[in-house]
């Protein structure tokens, strides 16, 4: 479902009677303008690891975009295929004290940003597109069929205080990548929309400072006869002034106005101007690599996509520096498949259940590849990985079949979350520790 209508966008931002924008004008968290009294009677949720908290720009593509052909770890056999675009050659970087081969678009991310990126060979055991649900739900690995992002975000919402704890879908490009919580199907929000419905000149960010006075005012009011001077004190120690509230809308408006169109970059725009609202600790956003491309001549649509995927990275990594956000902020990705990247897919790629590769990107990861490849059946599929040194290995450690669910658990614990609420098929899935910092 794809929420367009203004007051249903309003609704799914800021809750209720927008107690979310009274939250951003104020600087009050939203459960003490839902019921200030029971707010200051009930005991604070519960946050394991604040110190580690990050707010999570999510990409996922039900597609099965073939990020796996052209990611460091797949140049040393010379039998993998590779675009022969020249915009794609082969190229070196250094990541993780290592000097790598990778398509050459991938040599563009600074050395600062390489040295939080990790690359992780995985399988997610399905070559069928519309198991994008359950490949976000680690095949069946989750607790009560949860989403990967969701359970990121149940984790993470009480550290970060954000306006509510599901996350928010902004790139969605088919019903498959519609994200859920709890078991609800959770709504897309496109750029447009929100700019459309936040930045108008009759929209709500134009009269933050109005919203800002009446809310503290019902708020003293409410209190001027019953508050402790804790409470004052601790009420009057959050509230944001006149002219910082003037600042956040005229930095969330231009941001907004910024937006031109539904596109991978819109997207991110969209995600940070909302991390930057603290409306939800997790933007899910689709930044297609090359699309489903059976049929791709010489893999002309993968070249296009590939480097203007990437180079949204690289947009996506200045824009939160420019922010101050780099600290704060980490970038996931999790496809429902990889593509074959064997012998005869110079002209288009076939889906591939045993290889996928996903990027992360922040504070808590060390760069690195994490696995590797390795010929399975007729084509490639990904090796078994040791947790503690992160290379590929063809015995012990995670086996193949559990790589994604080691994945899942490596998420949790970058962010401070239990990873231990996540299982596997085989029962070999753990947290990689070689991937964190």
């Amino acid at each position: 479902m794809i929420v367009s209508r203004r007051d249903a966008l309003m609704s799914t931002l800021f809750g209720a009677g927008c107690i979310g924008l009274r939250a951003l004008a104020t600087g009050l968290p939203a459960s003490l303008l839902l019921d200030p009294r029971k707010a200051f009677a009930d005991p604070a949720p519960t946050c394991t690891a604040a110190g580690k908290a990050q707010f999570i720009i999510f990409a996922t593509s039900g597609n099965g975009d073939p990020i796996n052909a052209n990611a460091p770890g797949t140049y040393a056999d010379p039998k993998i295929v590779h675009s022969p675009d020249p915009s794609m050659a082969p190229a070196t970087l250094s990541i993780g004290g290592q000097s790598v081969q990778a398509a050459l678009p991938w040599t563009t991310l600074p050395a600062a940003v390489l040295a939080r990126t990790c690359f992780w060979h995985l399988m997610t055991n399905t070559p069928v597109h519309p198991k994008e649900p359950q490949v976000l739900e680690l095949m069946g690995a989750t607790p009560h069929g949860e989403m990967l992002p969701s359970l990121l975000a149940k984790a993470l919402a009480p550290c970060l205080n954000t306006i509510q704890t599901q996350p928010i879908s902004i790139g969605a490009s088919s019903p498959s990548e519609a994200l859920s919580f709890s078991g609800t199907t959770l709504p897309i929000v496109p750029p447009l929309a929100l700019k459309a419905t936040l930045a108008s000149p009759a929209g709500p960010l134009t009269n933050l400072q109005p919203l800002r006075d009446q809310t503290l005012q019902s708020l003293y009011d409410l209190y001027k006869n019953g508050a402790s001077p804790a409470q004052q004190a601790y009420i009057d120690s959050m509230v944001t002034s006149q002219q910082q509230v003037r600042n956040i809308k005229q930095d969330l408006l231009n941001a907004l106005d910024s937006i031109k169109d539904n596109t991978a970059d819109s997207q991110m725009t969209a995600a940070i101007t909302l991390i930057q609202m603290n409306v939800a600790p997790v933007i899910a956003v689709h930044i297609p690599f090359g699309g489903d491309n059976h049929h791709d001549n010489m893999l002309m649509n993968e070249t296009t996509q590939s480097v203007a995927g990437i180079q949204t990275i690289v947009n996506l990594m200045a824009a939160l520096q420019s922010a101050g956000l780099q600290d704060k902020v980490s970038f996931m990705t999790l496809n429902v498949f990889g593509r074959t990247i064997g012998p005869g897919n110079d002209g288009g790629r076939g889906h591939n259940p045993n290889h996928q590769v996903s990027v992360t990107i922040g504070k808590p990861f060390k760069g690195g590849i994490i696995g590797a490849v390795t010929p399975v059946q007729n084509d490639y599929g990904a090796m078994n990985i040791d947790p503690k040194g992160g290379g590929g290995v063809t015995s012990g450690g995670i086996k193949a079949v559990d790589t994604l669910a080691a994945y899942g658990q490596t998420m949790l614990a970058s962010v401070g979350a239990d990873p231990s609420v996540i299982t596997s098929p085989s029962s070999t899935a753990q947290v990689v520790t070689a991937a964190l910092a």
